[in-house]
């Protein structure tokens, strides 16, 4: 991707502030915007070699949101003041034109407007388009990819659809990890997942959480031809990488967060009245995950996989 000229008159503030699975989903937003404008990303540490990767022209103010954490989010006393009045500061010296975010969430809105952007916009909730320049009605498609697109649509860019390289091989990576435990399948599950798939040919290789670094995680998953997973930021990261992609999924929706591969495929667990429920489980445990059998996965991946 060419990286536009540092004299561009444009300039666009972009949040994404949570996982490794959100930023995937807004990277094709990113390129499409990179390629007219200059592009300022405000997300956590970890997407410096992802943009690296993908969309090298972004420049990344790294910040770990406060109110992004698993528990104890609002114990105030505890956020780092300084370093938000240092994000602010560093902010609006960049004086953007515009400064956008695809979650309808007030914290990012409140985060656009104190930026002192020209023109803000997003998608309001709880009363936020007091902060919003441009309060945008939120897509029939509720996937966050969607999102990302109106608001390119808006903004009068195009994202370029995906058209992922044939992978002809027998490799497949299989992930056992998840950011949080409600979406964790049981191991012994991918394990006899590998199995099976070993026995119809492939090649499976099980990694886990302990395979740390996103740079080795990235060579890893562009080696494979298959990947399975939980719903979790490796599946979105093999998509990005053009790898086909079936997804485990627990209290999440797909029709929210599947990976964007036009070959992703999942399998949902039992329904629950609390779905999607944000992780926090309120039973002993997660039944919408648990209680997919590793038999009844390996019938919808073995159809998939040999599609």
């Amino acid at each position: 991707m060419a990286k536009p000229s540092q004299d561009c008159a444009t300039t666009i503030l972009v949040t994404e502030l949570w996982g490794l699975g959100d930023l995937a989903l807004a990277v094709p937003f990113l390129r499409a915007a990179g390629k007219s404008m200059r592009v300022t990303l405000v997300a956590k540490p970890h997407a410096a070699p992802i943009l690296a990767r993908f969309a090298p022209g972004v420049e990344l103010l790294p910040f770990d949101a406060p109110w992004t954490a698993f528990r104890g989010k609002y114990r105030l006393y505890r956020w780092p003041w300084g370093k938000i009045a240092g994000l602010q500061r560093a902010l609006r010296a960049r004086r953007f034109d515009f400064a956008v975010s695809a979650r309808p969430d007030p914290r990012d809105h409140l985060l656009l407007r104190l930026s002192g952007a020209r023109r803000t916009l997003g998608f309001p909730r709880r009363g936020s388009g007091i902060l919003l320049d441009q309060a945008l009605a939120r897509p029939a498609n509720p996937h966050r990819a969607e999102h990302w697109a109106l608001l390119a649509s808006a903004l009068g860019l195009a994202i370029e659809p995906m058209q992922p390289a044939r992978r002809g091989g027998r490799r497949v990576v299989l992930h056992a990890g998840a950011g949080q435990p409600a979406r964790l399948w049981p191991r012994d599950r991918f394990e006899t997942l590998a199995g099976e798939l070993a026995r119809a040919g492939w090649q499976p290789e099980i990694l886990d959480d302990s395979f740390t670094g996103i740079d080795r995680l990235l060579e890893k998953l562009d080696s494979a031809d298959r990947f399975i997973g939980n719903d979790s930021g490796p599946g979105h990261l093999a998509a990005l990488l053009g790898v086909p992609t079936f997804t485990i999924f627990g209290p999440q929706l797909p029709e929210l967060f599947a990976p964007r591969h036009p070959e992703a495929s999942w399998i949902e667990g039992a329904p629950c009245a609390y779905k999607p429920c944000s992780d926090y489980c309120r039973f002993p445990e997660p039944r919408c995950i648990t209680s997919i059998g590793a038999q009844a996965a390996w019938k919808r991946v073995s159809a998939w996989i040999e599609a």
